[in-house]
């Protein structure tokens, strides 16, 4: 029986407006649905924030970007820069990926977009009041600005 609830959960997916979100919260959050088997979708990625000086988050990612393998690069680390990806990678590490194979599963579920698709514009949008801004958002720095900074071209 449990399986069968399971499905009838994941027919429609939970289309998340991830404007003005704190990342690692939305992170969190969206983290929590796929792990109940819920098939999630993530709109308007390059509108996440990131709390923190424009110039340290800069600063620390492409320190990031430094890092990779001294015997061949394809070996190191995968250095994302669109916004859809990063914060994929960001829930992933909050599933248990390489533990579980419910992780992988959890994982497959999840659809991560730039702007918002044609075919997600008829589905209602919630939006997690935990995870939004509490101030102006001149306080934050917006993913797309970020990722357009480290290479990431639209």
């Amino acid at each position: 029986m449990a399986s069968q609830e399971t499905v009838v959960r994941t027919d429609r997916p939970i289309v998340v407006d991830a404007t003005d979100h704190i990342a690692g919260r939305l992170s969190s959050n969206v983290a929590k649905l796929l792990k109940q088997g819920h098939r999630v979708s993530l709109v308007n990625c390059e509108k996440i924030m990131y709390s923190g000086t424009r110039s340290n988050l800069i600063k620390e990612y492409r320190a990031f970007l430094e890092i990779n393998s001294i015997i061949n690069p394809k070996h190191g680390p995968v250095h994302y820069r669109r916004p859809d990806t990063i914060i994929t990678k960001m829930i992933r590490g909050m599933l248990p990926y390489e533990k579980k194979p419910s992780g992988i599963v959890a994982h497959k579920r999840l659809r991560a977009y730039i702007g918002s698709p044609k075919e997600l514009k008829s589905f209602d949008k919630i939006q997690f009041e935990k995870a939004k801004i509490k101030k102006s958002a001149s306080n934050y720095t917006t993913m797309g600005e970020l990722c357009r900074v480290i290479g990431w071209t639209e």
